[in-house]
């Protein structure tokens, strides 16, 4: 079991503005933690190390529109910022965020309303939570039943089943359970979380109350991107109105928690040690969640997505869902940035072709080369490829993943070393330290590129023997899909590779 004193630490340090003079210690005397833990805590989050600075995305949807010279601008100003890992923004790159200011969201793209998504974000919220109603009338082995008949699987990238992860925690033999959501969406690329939250929140306090229904929760944790202010606003706006409608049960407690700028906490288990008042560093496993997750108690952790799959499941059933995809079940969001007309989030079936998805978009600005299918952890596969189905299984078996489905399109202007170099620096940046071999192997991967790119041609011959140990020796996806990136540009763009370009 936790020590409950420590999980006020991070709130604690968030509400004095973050970790200021004095703030560290006058957390201890508050919480009895000791100083050096509460320090350590806090300069683990950028978010509370550096509170007030304007964050320049450098991500590499926002380095192929130009980041790179606002950067450079903003250095020759006395304005203090950072150079930041993705800001979930990739639809209005370059992006930048201040800590301090308003940071309106974009307006993105929308394909029109149709009865043949799950989600649908065109289409219009109500409070009328006929799913949870089902749910009330039939009990937890029929909302089970009914998602495993779905064959929905996690769409925050890990593509697990849903129904495997409901029947373990209702499976323990405890009374003590929780319900975490999980909202800090940082894989470079994605947005489509932050968009279900902003278009259909009452689809995931309805899921949410759901699972906690079914499952026997009395508390739901949303854990919210810290960069997400008003996201998190409107999903406590539509708990709020939800409950004054008497659509939930007054006895579940609900919990809003920031996230404090850390990408590996999207990590189920580093996410869970967050909310405990820690370093956001993974678990080793087993014990899972559904075991032993929350002060040790089962817990079910569901991305935004997925949840927000579960009324329309429970309402139209289960194999109405299975039905909506082509290669595997249901609908997908799928984020596209990059070069592209129309950048946007697009609820399509799961399996559609990369083809297809870019012309949803709009089409390519200029000649495909090449495309990330899942974020940075997917690497790049070439424009040949453009009819790969994109779900988890067709993906997997040409070395790459659907993970989030944030998908970014590179026309051929893009240089594919500093396209892998970009990807590099945001693995060694967010990196936990926790793994050696992901700890050093993503400094040895980023120094690599940055030496073969200065002419040095041996600099890369290496990286192949290094990335089994950093795939093998880390808890986590972060450091086993961090050479990926380098790997697989090296696989499908071999000539680009060769010193006399770069030299």
């Amino acid at each position: 079991m936790t020590d409950r004193r420590r999980e006020e630490v991070l709130i604690r340090i968030e509400h004095a503005g973050g970790l200021a003079t004095g703030v560290s210690n006058d957390v201890h005397a508050e919480t009895g933690v000791p100083e050096a833990d509460v320090y350590g805590v806090a300069t683990f989050y950028s978010l509370l190390k550096h509170p007030s600075e304007i964050r320049v995305c450098q991500g590499l949807s926002c380095h192929l529109a130009g980041s790179g010279e606002k950067i450079d601008a903003m250095s020759a100003t006395d304005t203090p910022f950072l150079a930041a890992a993705c800001l979930g923004r990739c639809d209005e790159a370059p992006a930048s965020w201040d800590p301090q200011g308003e940071n309106p969201l974009p307006e993105v793209h929308l394909t029109a309303a149709s009865d043949e998504l799950a989600i649908n974000l065109a289409g219009v919220d109500s409070l009328s939570y006929e799913g949870l109603a089902a749910a009330q009338d039939n009990g937890a082995d029929w909302v089970i039943g009914e998602l495993e008949e779905s064959g929905v699987t996690g769409r925050g990238g890990a593509g697990f089943p849903a129904h495997i992860k409901w029947r373990g925690v209702a499976n323990q033999p405890v009374t003590e359970r929780y319900v975490v959501l999980n909202a800090d969406e940082g894989e470079p690329g994605t947005f489509k979380d932050r968009e279900v939250i902003l278009k259909r929140p009452h689809l995931v306090v309805e899921g949410l109350a759901i699972a906690a229904q079914a499952l026997g929760a009395n508390d739901i944790y949303c854990y919210v991107r810290g960069e997400f202010g008003a996201v998190r606003d409107t999903l406590e706006a539509a708990m709020e109105d939800a409950t004054t409608a008497g659509a939930l049960d007054t006895a579940t407690t609900w919990h809003f928690v920031d996230g404090h700028g850390a990408y590996i906490c999207g990590e189920e288990t580093a996410l869970l040690e967050s909310l405990e008042g820690r370093r956001g560093m993974p678990r080793m496993k087993p014990p899972f969640p559904v075991e032993a997750g929350f002060r040790g108690a089962p817990t079910l952790i569901q991305n935004v997505e997925t949840i927000a799959t579960i009324p329309s499941i429970l309402t139209r059933g289960g194999a109405w869902f299975r039905d909506l995809g082509r290669t595997e079940p249901g609908t997908k969001l799928y984020c596209v940035s990059g070069h592209v007309q129309r950048p946007g989030v697009y609820e399509a079936p799961m399996g559609i072709s990369m083809a297809e998805l870019i012309d949803m978009a709009g089409g390519v600005v200029g000649t495909l080369k090449a495309f990330s299918p899942g974020g940075a952890s997917s690497g790049f596969l070439p424009a040949s490829m453009i009819n790969v189905a994109l779900d988890f299984g067709s993906l997997q078996k040409v070395g790459s993943m659907l993970g989030s489905a944030g998908v970014v399109v590179l026309n051929d202007t893009v240089d594919m070393a500093e396209a892998a170099l970009v990807q590099a620096v945001f693995f060694e940046d967010e990196s936990c330290g926790q793994c050696a071999p992901c700890r050093i192997g993503t400094q040895l991967v980023r120094q690599a590129i940055e030496r073969f790119r200065r002419g040095d041609s041996d600099a890369l011959e290496h990286i192949a023997e290094i990335a089994p140990g950093m795939e093998q020796g880390s808890i986590c996806g972060l450091g086993q899909a961090a050479s990926l990136p380098l790997l697989s540009a090296m696989k499908y763009f071999p000539n680009e590779f060769e010193s006399s370009v770069h030299t």
